[in-house]
Parts: structure tokens; C-alpha cells; sequence
């Protein structure tokens, strides 16, 4: 067995074969691969190679049949301005002036939900900043990532100060970094010391969200140590709110 230490972008070629491995993505624990391979080679997981009934889409897959989605929404929305138009114009010479409001109330959600629909996919692909979530909960690390990404952050979830310090050796620096206090292994206040003595993460923000009082870590608040604090049970939209004002975001206003 061959075995190679990659990073992200770094391919992996067979030419006999004409098969391009590529690594896409790594995050924390998990590595996301590309595999370039001609039509007449199978190309399938593992542990789903039993499996004959499922088919697996791709992300291009995916993507058509959201922009046919979209394509959908849009007739309808079309039809139904048509249909709103026509009563208006049959509503002009009545004196009902409330009926006429209601027509051009309801055109107007019509406009905002096309608009919102056009913006839906292209605000999908722009997070507003990465985060790097440190947390050895698995439960509660995945209601905080899950709460973060509905928000439009770009997630990454580390499950101890080792995990995040391997990720950051490979990864370009991300945004924030939010980190439990009480870890195995390396736990808060060795992760805050090994990222702090990192010239290339000088620029990260990195706060705590730790059940355990500032005063008992020994760990300086600032640009030395931790920039903010946040006890368990996190407010999670306080936290949102204080990222997004210590990055100076200016977020869409349904996410105020």
C-alpha cells in the first residue's frame, strides 16, 4: 500500500489509468476528494458498494436541478403578476381603494419573493466569514456549527486543541475561532498560547465559549490572549451579533 501525506489542491495521479485523485477539502476530520476517471471505470464508495438501488447525485446534479427549480418558481411568479395585473386594471374604475391596496400589496410580496429566489443560490455560495469551531461536545458542537451555518458562516469543526492546531498547520487562517476551555489532549488555554505564538495567526479573532469563569483560566483577555468571552449556555444570536460587529459585517437584515 502506498500512503501519501496530501494537502488541499494536491492531486494524486495514475496515467496508465488515466485517474486524477484531488484533494479537495480538508476539514477537521474529514478530507473531501475529486476523482477524475473515463467513463468505462467505476468510480464508487466502499462501504456502498452493495447498495444498487441508490443513485447518487453530483454537485453539478444538484445544482440544475436547482436552477430548474428556480427556472419554476419564476414562471409562476410571472403568471401570477399577469393575473394581479389584469384585476388591477379591472379594479381601476372602482372606487374600492382597498381592494386596489390589497392587489398591489400582494404584487409587491410577488416582486420581494422573486428577488429573494434570484439572490437565493449566489448568497448560498458567499459565507460572511470562517469559523473555526473547537469543541469536544459532539452534540453541542453541532447545534453551535448548525446555528452558525444558518446564519452563513463557513463552519469547520475541530473536536480538540490538537485537531485545531493540525488544521491551522494546513489550512489558511480563518476568520474566528471559537474554542471550549476544557479539552482532552490540548486543552483552551494551550491551544489560545500555541495560536497567539503563530505570527501568520495574528489576525484571527478568537473567542471562548466555555462554561467555566475567565477568572479560573489562566488566560489574558485581548489581543494576547482571548478577544471575548461567552458562558454556556451560549446566547447563540449575542454571539452571531458579536462576531459579526468585531469583523464589521454588515449582515442582510433577515439575519439582524
Amino acid at each position: 500500500m502506498l500512503v501519501l501525506s496530501r494537502k488541499e489542491t494536491d492531486k494524486i495521479m495514475f496515467p496508465t489509468l488515466g485517474i486524477t485523485v484531488e484533494v479537495l477539502r480538508i476539514r477537521g476530520n474529514t478530507t473531501r476528494l475529486g476523482v477524475d476517471a473515463p467513463s468505462d471505470v467505476p468510480v464508487q464508495r466502499h462501504e456502498l458498494a452493495g447498495l444498487k438501488s441508490i443513485d447518487f447525485a453530483s454537485e453539478e446534479d444538484v445544482k440544475s436541478k436547482l436552477s430548474r427549480l428556480l427556472h419554476a418558481v419564476r414562471r409562476r411568479l410571472d403568471s401570477a403578476s399577469l393575473a394581479l395585473n389584469r384585476l388591477h386594471q379591472h379594479l381601476e374604475g372602482n372606487s374600492d381603494a382597498t381592494a386596489q391596496n390589497l392587489v398591489l400589496e400582494v404584487f409587491r410580496e410577488l416582486q420581494s419573493l422573486d428577488s429573494e429566489a434570484t439572490d437565493a443560490i449566489d448568497e448560498s455560495k458567499s459565507p460572511l466569514a470562517q469559523v473555526l469551531l473547537v469543541e469536544n461536545d459532539d452534540n453541542q458542537g453541532a447545534l453551535l456549527a448548525g446555528y452558525l451555518r444558518l446564519n452563513r458562516f463557513d463552519v469547520t469543526v475541530a473536536h480538540d486543541g490538537e485537531d485545531a492546531l493540525n488544521y491551522l498547520s494546513l489550512h489558511a487562517p480563518p476568520d474566528v475561532i471559537l474554542l471550549d476551555m476544557l479539552m482532552p489532549r490540548c486543552d483552551g488555554p494551550c491551544l489560545v498560547r500555541g495560536i497567539r505564538a503563530a505570527k501568520e495567526l495574528a489576525q484571527v479573532k478568537l473567542f471562548a465559549v466555555s462554561a467555566v469563569d475567565p477568572s479560573s483560566m489562566d488566560v489574558p483577555l485581548g489581543a494576547a490572549g482571548i478577544d471575548g468571552w461567552f458562558r454556556k449556555p451560549v446566547d447563540v444570536e449575542h454571539l452571531v451579533g458579536e462576531i459579526t460587529r468585531v469583523l464589521g459585517i454588515n449582515t442582510p437584515p433577515e439575519l439582524n
